[in-house]
Order: C-alpha cells, then sequence, then structure tokens
C-alpha cells in the first residue's frame, strides 16, 4: 500500500526529512490504523506491523496526548525479523478530535489525529439527543477538521427529513445528513465526503449504527454489530477498539468505540462556532458584556420570549460555557503548580551545586 493512499503528504514529507536529518537512527515513516489497550499496528509503505513507543519518547512526553494515537503519522525503527517495530516519534499532527477523560477535571484524550472530517453520527431512535449534538459540535469544531452531522437509522423515523431540518437550526453551516446504514439509502452522500487521501472519524454513543455504517461502506461485514437494548434503545459497547478503514475507491475512516461522555478539551474549544446564531443575536445587546441573565436590553433573552430561539439552546450554550471557562481554570492552576514545582526543583540543583562547590575549594 502506497503512503499517498494513506493521506501521505508534502507537509509529512518534510516534517519527516527534517527528523531524519537530525537522527542517527534508520527510521521509516507509517501510519497508525489500530489500536488497542496501548497496542499500535502501524502501516508502512511495505508492511503493517506492531509497533511500541521507545522508552525515550514516553519519559519525554509532556502528557499522554503526545504520545501516538490512531491516525498519527510515526517514525519506525523497523525490527530485523518479524518483531516488533519501536516508534520513536511522532510526526506534527493536524486535525486532532481530543476529549476531556472521564473522571477526570485535568487530563485529555486523543481520539484521533490528521483528520480531515469529523462524523457526528446520532441515531433517529429513542436515543436522538439534541443536547448531544451541540456538545459534539464544540469538539468537532476544536479539532480543525470539518464537522458532519449524521443521522442514522433514517428507516425507523416516519418523517426523517423534518428531523434533519431541526438539526440544521441547531448547527448553522454545518452539513446534515440523514441515512440508512441498514438500506443503504444516502450513504453515497457520506461517501462523497472521503475522496481518495482523506481522512474521517466518526464520533457517536454506542448503538447509533457507526459499525453498520462502516460494513457498509467497506462493502463487507468487516465489523461486528449488536442490537440496541430495547427497553431504551441504549447500545452494547461492540466495538473495542480504534481501526482506521480504507475505503474502496479511496478515502479512509476511523471507527472506535462509542462515547457516552463528551467533556469539553482544548484551549479552542469550538463553542462560539456551535452557537453561531447567539451570537449574533448577542450583537444587538445593549451591553457589549452581557450575559444573557437579567441585564436591561438584551436581544438574546427578547428572542427566547419572542419564540426566536429556544431556550433550552440558550440553556446549553451557557452550560458548555461554564465548562468550558472552569476547565481553563483548572488547567491555569495546573500550569501554576507545575511552574512552582519547576521552579523549587531548580533551586534546590542550583544550591546543591553551590554547597558541592563549596565543598571542592
Amino acid at each position: 500500500m502506497s503512503l499517498e493512499t494513506l493521506g501521505w503528504g508534502p507537509a509529512f514529507e518534510d516534517a519527516f526529512s527534517s527528523l531524519l536529518s537530525q537522527s542517527t537512527l534508520s527510521l521509516v515513516p507509517g501510519r497508525v490504523v489500530r489500536q488497542q489497550r496501548g497496542l499500535l499496528t502501524v502501516q508502512t509503505a511495505t508492511r503493517t506491523l506492531l509497533a511500541r513507543t521507545a522508552g525515550r519518547l514516553l519519559h519525554q512526553a509532556p502528557g499522554a496526548e503526545s504520545l501516538p494515537t490512531i491516525g498519527d503519522w510515526v517514525a519506525l525503527q523497523l525490527p530485523d525479523g518479524d518483531g516488533e517495530a519501536l516508534l520513536h516519534a511522532v510526526l506534527p499532527r493536524r486535525g486532532v478530535l481530543a476529549r476531556r477523560e472521564a473522571g477526570s477535571e485535568r487530563d485529555g484524550q486523543l481520539i484521533a489525529a490528521n483528520l480531515d472530517v469529523v462524523f457526528l453520527a446520532a441515531g433517529l431512535d429513542g436515543n436522538f439527543n439534541p443536547r448531544r449534538i451541540e456538545r459534539a459540535l464544540a469538539l468537532a469544531w476544536s479539532s480543525g477538521a470539518s464537522p458532519v452531522v449524521v443521522l442514522t437509522k433514517a428507516d425507523l423515523h416516519p418523517d426523517a427529513a423534518s428531523l434533519a431540518a431541526e438539526v440544521e437550526d441547531l448547527a448553522p453551516g454545518v452539513p446534515v445528513l440523514a441515512l440508512s446504514a441498514w438500506t443503504g439509502e444516502g450513504v453515497e452522500v457520506l461517501r462523497a465526503w472521503l475522496p481518495a487521501g482523506k481522512t474521517g472519524v466518526l464520533l457517536g454513543s454506542s448503538g447509533v449504527g457507526k459499525s453498520t455504517l462502516v460494513n457498509r461502506l467497506l462493502g463487507e461485514a468487516r465489523l461486528a454489530t449488536q442490537a440496541v437494548r430495547a427497553e431504551d434503545d441504549k447500545g452494547r459497547h461492540t466495538t473495542t477498539h480504534r481501526e482506521l478503514f480504507v475505503l474502496p475507491g479511496g478515502g479512509m475512516l476511523i471507527d472506535g468505540p462509542g462515547m457516552r461522555e463528551l467533556g469539553l478539551w482544548g484551549e479552542d474549544d469550538g463553542v462560539e462556532q456551535t452557537f453561531t446564531d447567539i451570537l449574533e443575536l448577542a450583537a444587538g445587546c445593549r451591553f457589549t458584556d452581557c450575559q444573557h441573565q437579567r441585564e436591561p436590553g438584551c436581544a438574546v433573552r427578547e428572542a427566547v420570549a419572542a419564540g426566536a430561539l429556544p431556550g433550552s439552546r440558550l440553556a446549553s450554550y451557557e452550560r458548555l460555557r461554564r465548562e468550558r471557562a472552569y476547565q481553563a481554570r483548572q488547567g491555569n492552576a495546573s500550569s501554576e503548580r507545575d511552574n512552582r514545582r519547576h521552579e523549587r526543583s531548580r533551586t534546590l540543583m542550583g544550591w546543591e551545586a553551590s554547597r558541592s562547590k563549596r565543598r571542592r575549594s
């Protein structure tokens, strides 16, 4: 398989050449195509092989976000035989999708890297949730890739077109596709978003039909699927790993386990891009720092009162904005603690060096 088929281009070529010029090792480029519990499978131009992260990269990485993930382009030292390759570096990324790690306020979790498009999958069944779509949009906009809302299971809804129009209202400027992976209706429209060399990722909770959609795009039952629970329309975790698939005719799609928690992460969380309609209304508020609470002349609250803006959408915007502000405060506090520890360490090292010098004299 050629590297170009996997999305290799001039930017990655330049980065790899620069890395190679500074290294004494014999390295080759490859892309991470499978990730399962820390095990990585990497595709190079000539072979597919397991790889483990070099100790130096593990120790020098400032955090888990600097370590390789699915979709990454990496520099490998190949084994002499059939053993594991050694992964020495991750090439600069673009289009990085990440979330706050479940159960943590300080740590992020990478979902996929080097993305062109993020498909936000939501099932048109009892699990449909507009607020979750808004949250997923904020994450997608933060990635730098283009978001596309994919409404699956259109065959189960009597009026999928009207629901798609409703989603278009809460996703200004974002394409909304209603399709059925079961019947194949609308799937070709999604395929058009993944021409040769482009990479997409499916983001959605368990039970929305992501694996069924991947199988339809591949033209074969590559991934196992399960029915959702009848009592609550929630899915089971059928997929337990992340994998990059090369689709027939070009383009790549990454699928992984369903996610129920989508905590905001990153400096640019995409909240403003998700709620451009509210920001446009806010431009008409009497005060430039209006918080849309009880201030007089608030154009946003007036729009809610007039029925032009759903109160639930404003509440969602405020909730995500508060969450992002809290996360920023936590990040700043963590950074300050790290800086203080670093300064104490430097002071101690200086004191030890000075005492050692006095002893020698």
